[in-house]
């Protein structure tokens, strides 16, 4: 399962209001790449969900995860946090060994992870 934080709800219900998407669902994945072995991706998806797709639902706002992704982020939650660049949605990955410091890349003990000091954000890697 993941799920989606209070915080994240709202604002991805405003963020899809804005957008002229409100009956859109938040399609979250994992990809090979990224400084630490994989990577997540996010998007608003107005299509129905696909075959393989499993969809969870927080607070009336839908989540859509590929089946292989889902094996990568089991537990996991989606939060919206504020920082000195500003705000953004983040992963919060219990299967996650090592993160990079960008916050788009990690490391599972079963995937082979890559090196660190290529996020284009310039952080470094770092143990979760």
């Amino acid at each position: 399962m993941i799920t989606l934080t209070d915080r994240a709800a709202t604002e991805l219900k405003d963020l899809m209001t804005s957008q002229n998407k409100a009956s859109a669902a938040l399609r979250v994945w994992v990809a090979g790449g990224g400084c630490s072995g994989l990577s997540y991706g996010m998007a608003l998806d107005e299509n129905e969900p696909e075959a393989d797709d499993k969809v969870f639902e927080t607070d009336g706002v839908k989540l859509y995860v590929d089946t292989l992704s889902l094996g990568y982020m089991e537990g996991s939650s989606v939060d919206y946090v504020d920082d000195v660049l500003g705000g953004g949605f983040k992963i919060e990955n219990p299967n996650a060994t090592s993160s990079c410091g960008c916050g788009s890349s990690f490391k599972t003990e079963d995937s082979a992870g890559g090196g660190c000091g290529s996020c284009s954000s310039g952080g470094g890697c770092g143990s979760k």
